[in-house]
This record gives C-alpha cells, structure tokens and sequence, in this order.
C-alpha cells in the first residue's frame, strides 16, 4: 500500500532560498520514491515579505497539484515591516488557516511539522490525533531563542514573561513527538536541554545540491562582470546578521578601488542597509535570483561573507554556507567562536572564522586571500570536498527516508 506523508510549514516552493527551498526539495524527494505528499503551507512572501505576485489574486484557501504533490495553501497576513508583534500576528494567522487546512487531509501515515514556526506543531498534533498517525518534528531553526536573544522585544517585564509562556507551549509540544530531529550536533544539544521526556533525536543536516553548484559549470553571472576583487553577501537581510558590523567592513575597504562589495538578497534589513550604504561607491545591491543562476552567481565571486550576531549562538545553522562552500570559493565567516559554524568552517579549512571584534584581523584576511591565488584556491577546494563528503543531497535525503519508514514500521 502507498505511503502517505503529509508537510507542514509555512515556507514552501517558489520560495527557492532558505527553508522553503529545502522542504520543497524533501517534498520532491518522497514523491520521486513513490510517497503520497501532501504540503500545508502558506502563500509564498519570503524572503521579500510580500506575497508573491503570481498567487497575490488567489482565493484565501487555494489548492493546487504540483507535479503530483498535494499543496494546501492559506493567505497568511504578511506585514511590510515585520515588528515582533506584526511577526506574532502572521504566525498566528497561518495558524488558523492551517487549522482549517487539516481537516482536509484524508489519510496520512505521518505528519512531519517544520520548525522554526511551533505552531505548526500544534496543529500538526491535531491532525497525527485524528488520524492516527506519527507526528515527527523537524527543526531548521529555533526561532524563540532567536528572538530572545536578538532583543527585538525591548520591554524587559513583558518579555520575560512573553518568552517563558512561548518555552513552556514549546516545551509541551516537542515532549509529544514520535521522532525529534534538526540540523546540527549543537542544536540537538540545545534540543535535548529543552524535553522534559527523554527522546531519541535524529541529525538531519541541511544539504546542498554539488551537482547543481559547481565551478566547472558556471557562467560568469551578471551581477558579477567586473574585473575587481568581488566580495559577495548573498541571502536573507535580516534580523539574525551583524549588519552593523558590514557596515564598518565596507567603509573599511572604501579606499580600495579594486575591491567590491555585492549584496544579493532581500529582507526585514534591505532597506536600512541600502539606507546605511548610500555614501559608500565600493557596494551594490540585488534582487535574488532563481535558484537556477545560483551557482553562477556563488561561482563568479572571489570570497564569500558572512557577519553574525555575536549573540546568537547555534539557534540556527545558516543553510547558506553549504552553498557557499560548494562553489569551491573561500568564505569569511563572523561570530561567536562557540557556534557549530566555526567549527564546520575551521575543521574544512574552506576559509577563516572570526570574532566580529576582530576588523583588523578580518581585513588582513581579505587581502591575504585577494593576493594569494593559490591560498584561494586551496581554501575553495577544501570546501567544496567536505560538503561532498558530508553534505550532499542524495546522502542526506536517504537518511530522511530511513527515518521516515521506522516511524511508521
């Protein structure tokens, strides 16, 4: 008899960067092997924050049949400017609409809910309940730890107790699910101090595609034409990077007139640091592009940047690093020395990782790798082979479905 799985999580296909494009490629992966899929999802916004022109005239519940995947759709209040409390109401929203949306689910063998969004999981603990069927959650991102630390909500009072009522829910529901897993060795760590219930956990890592995002296939992309030493930020403008701390690195390499900066992406931060950069000649913004020109555009730059908030450690394992490292180019990476992400990076020798106190120390970096070719392409090569070794699609996906048929055995 066919097995039936059913996802939900309010990032799905078009969506193409971050965790929409992962849970539709998980989609993909079971229909491919013969599963039955059904999606819960919301209309596609991320991570421009609207919704996406191509569904913007759709009806408020809407489904559509994509390449044989069921897809249930609600449209989600989404704020222009995402404020903690704008944030809490589009949750919220989808959360209704996703309420609705179950019942519309004939038959499932198991439910899997994709976090960071919790609500998902209550809703999804409905539906394992009324149909009998296994609830296994999946963390891409600790999203109440993220907003804690992050200081998004000023008030220290209510904060105090907004986010020990969000711990408790979170802690009720990830006791109540058959099969626990996430993406990394710290978060599973962080996983196991929040359960009241002892439970197996599973590593699941992110995963890239190496056959996609290769340096022996790419085109030289348009974004990335000059001849200067290309510096790039590629993915999500938001509240989670050390966006103050770009802003000082620009300003530091504005005296070079052979190095640039370009940022790729959109987000809750676009604006602002648009805003902020205004003065600088040596950074320019684009528009994402389709998950096709990714590896162009990832292959075309010289060194790839990233700038996290000291701050946050480990609530989320940013997926764009794979990416990054299977480019075969070196990466710059920032933030606290005690996140996974130093470890991976240092351990693959695919660049340097730095404490974001450490301007002078990142800048002698950046020229060191501008004019040693083959320190370049040393750190590239380095990459590239230990994502192949640890993160690839096909690997990481088979042991999805390994965990998938024990649950419902």
């Amino acid at each position: 008899m066919k097995k039936i799985i059913t996802i939900i999580g309010i990032n799905y296909y078009p969506e193409d960067t971050a965790i929409g494009l992962y849970t539709s490629q998980l989609s993909n992966f079971y229909n491919d092997i013969g599963v039955e899929v059904n999606v819960i999802t919301a209309f596609p916004y991320y991570p421009s924050w609207r919704i996406n022109s191509d569904y913007k005239l759709k009806k408020t519940f809407f489904y559509e049949n994509i390449n044989g995947i069921h897809v249930y759709r609600y449209k989600q209040f989404v704020p222009k400017n995402p404020t903690f409390l704008k944030r809490i109401l589009h949750l919220i929203d989808f959360s209704f609409g996703t309420f609705i949306n179950i019942f519309k689910i004939k038959k499932t063998d198991a439910i899997i809910c994709i976090v960071p969004f919790i609500g998902s999981v209550f809703v999804g603990k409905i539906l394992s309940i009324m149909k009998r069927a296994k609830l296994w959650i999946h963390i891409q991102d600790f999203e109440i730890d993220a907003v804690s630390d992050s200081n998004i909500v000023g008030n220290k009072t209510s904060k105090n107790f907004i986010f020990k009522l969000l711990f408790n829910v979170e802690k009720n529901l990830l006791n109540s699910a058959d099969l626990l897993s996430t993406i990394s060795s710290s978060m599973i760590i962080k996983l196991q101090n929040k359960l009241t219930i002892k439970k197996e956990m599973k590593l699941l890592p992110n995963w890239v595609d190496v056959d996609l995002i290769k340096k022996e296939d790419y085109t030289t992309h348009k974004y990335l034409t000059s001849s200067k030493f290309k510096i790039l930020y590629s993915g999500n403008i938001g509240e989670k990077q050390d966006w103050d701390f770009f802003i000082k690195f620009v300003k530091e390499l504005e005296c070079h007139d052979d190095i640039e900066i370009i940022v790729v992406g959109n987000g809750s931060k676009r604006i602002w640091l648009e805003e902020k950069s205004l003065d600088f000649n040596n950074i320019y913004f684009y528009n994402p592009v389709e998950y096709s020109e990714l590896s162009d555009l990832l292959c075309s730059a010289d060194l790839h940047i990233l700038f996290q908030k000291l701050d946050v450690i480990d609530t989320v394992m940013p997926s764009k690093i794979l990416a990054m490292m299977s480019s075969e180019k070196p990466s710059l990476i920032s933030g606290n020395l005690k996140s996974e992400v130093s470890t991976i990076i240092n351990n693959s020798k695919a660049g340097k990782y730095f404490d974001t106190d450490s301007i002078n120390n990142i800048l002698d970096f950046v020229y060191q790798i501008k004019s040693d070719k083959l320190l370049q392409l040393n750190y590239g090569k380095n990459a590239r082979k230990f994502v192949i070794e640890n993160y690839s699609k096909t690997k990481i996906l088979n042991q999805f479905n390994d965990n998938f048929l024990n649950l419902i055995k």
